[in-house]
């Protein structure tokens, strides 16, 4: 039983961290406030979306573990992966929510809305602490909230893995980024780190972040800042370890690079994070898969590999001169390694992967365009169009909001999803086969026949692919339907 003097110091504690909450509030309402209404204005509609069938069928509409209370169920969210996936904290909100509306998919759709708009806020205090200019953070956070490359986050039910991990890694790395951190910080940090990894693997990368933050910005030792990692770190292995377990089978998705050599990867991923670069700038060509081109592009992955090993060195050489922008970067690709197919996973790119790294990447080029502007012009100049750089961020954020808007309505239900991503990449086996499925649910079962045999005859699907369709083929030619979902 605790003591009297360890109920004060507990009481105290809460007490103080009320206070301080209260008074960070009070501070920021009005750019919380505005932050969060755009969020819940802009994505409105995913209300009146439906469920995909693409993994949706899987987490909720066919999942039996979070349609009881059972303890058996409950046993089995702990410790058992669900679509290959060890994420139990996701799967138990989708337990609460089911409780609360069962299948009316609205009432998840509205739950991704508001981790979306919580992330923003949490984007927003930690780049305020950081930066101390609630301007910039602010706008930072807006492009965060408004990117069209969010949508698939946030307007897929089944991306709630990414959005969860993302609150619970923000709530972490708002403890660990600080110049001074005190043991309750790091306490914090690390229980923020377990739920987020409860949440998603991905997660495990705050860990080397942390480290990035000691050496590059605080100018601690390599060494001191490890120490300090190694229990964060010793959870994350185990993490990783469960993780791979769970992926005993690697079905559906794009599976052309699977069983490829390190060596080739590292080069393709080259090619596809300027290809990331270009679709955070200009985020045009959205679509649930990609199918980047990985033969006969020589020249495009040499230029890839020198330029980036040319950034790598430019980096290295100014890190102590622009150590926020370095760490910027850094914290960029730490964010995307557990999506460069290090593990094999299904696909080369999609645009949830930019979730989160699109706040480091951005938030280095406003750096970045804050020193050119400082360092290119005179300081009468600076003063008579310090209102350009303003307007031009208000544009820009104004530009992706109605990109926002547009892209959104294809994420509304399945014929709009496939219908899309059949005119974007019609040569990929996984994008016919979903269409098929989609006709084949709204009973148009011929057409749904001809989309397979278009898969068979021009996608060239390997040998798995081929047997899922044959046996489609032959089940649909008999009048039965099995429970495919690619």
């Amino acid at each position: 039983m605790s003591s009297l003097p360890e109920q004060e110091q507990q009481i105290s504690f809460w007490k103080r961290v009320r206070t301080q909450f209260r008074a960070w509030l009070q501070t920021n309402l009005w750019p919380v406030l505005g932050l969060v209404t755009l969020t819940f204005l802009v994505y409105a509609p995913v209300v009146n979306f439906g469920f995909l069938n693409w993994d949706d069928t899987w987490y909720i509409v066919q999942n039996d573990l979070i349609k009881s209370w059972n303890p058996l169920n409950l046993y089995k969210i702990a410790t058992e992966p669900v679509a290959r996936n060890f994420a139990p904290l996701t799967i138990g909100t989708f337990l609460v929510e089911h409780t609360l509306w069962g299948l009316w998919p609205g009432g998840y759709h509205l739950t991704n809305v508001l981790l979306h708009a919580v992330n923003a806020v949490l984007v927003y205090s930690l780049v305020e602490r950081i930066s101390k200019n609630q301007l910039a953070a602010w706008g930072l956070a807006a492009l965060f909230a408004l990117h069209p490359l969010q949508v698939e986050t946030v307007a897929w039910i089944s991306s709630r893995k990414t959005l969860l991990s993302t609150t619970f890694m923000l709530a972490s790395l708002i403890c660990w980024l600080r110049v001074e951190r005190t043991s309750r910080h790091e306490g914090w940090g690390i229980i923020w780190l377990l739920l987020g990894l409860l949440s998603k693997a991905s997660v495990v990368v705050v860990p080397p972040i942390v480290v990035a933050w000691d050496v590059l910005v605080c100018k601690k030792k390599f060494a001191d800042s490890a120490a300090k990692q190694i229990i964060p770190m010793f959870f994350c292995v185990m993490l990783i370890f469960i993780t791979m377990s769970a992926q005993t089978t690697i079905v559906g998705g794009v599976r052309s690079h699977i069983g490829a050599s390190k060596l080739w990867i590292f080069a393709i991923d080259c090619t596809v994070l300027w290809r990331y670069v270009g679709m955070m700038f200009v985020p045009t060509d959205l679509c649930v898969l990609y199918d980047p081109a990985t033969t006969g592009i020589a020249g495009w992955i040499g230029l890839s590999v020198v330029s980036w090993i040319g950034l790598a060195v430019l980096a290295w050489k100014f890190h102590k001169r622009y150590p926020m922008i370095v760490f910027c970067f850094v914290s960029w690709i730490l964010l995307l390694v557990p999506v460069l197919n290090l593990f094999p996973i299904t696909t080369l790119m999609n645009d949830r992967y930019l979730y989160l790294p699109m706040v480091p990447f951005f938030c280095g080029v406003l750096l970045g365009a804050k020193e050119i502007w400082q360092s290119f012009q005179l300081p009468q100049l600076s003063r008579r169009f310090a209102m350009g750089p303003l307007l031009s961020c208000v544009a820009i954020v104004s530009l992706y909001c109605w990109g926002t808007l547009t892209y959104l309505p294809v994420w509304s239900q399945p014929l709009t999803l496939w219908h899309y991503a059949k005119s974007e990449t019609p040569t990929l086996t996984v994008v016919q086969v979903q269409w098929a499925l989609t006709l084949q649910d709204l009973g148009e079962t011929d057409d749904a026949k001809e989309a397979l045999k278009y898969a068979l005859a021009h996608c060239n699907p390997d040998e798995l692919d081929q047997k899922r369709i044959q046996k489609m083929l032959d089940e649909w030619d008999h009048g039965t339907q099995g429970d495919e979902e690619i």
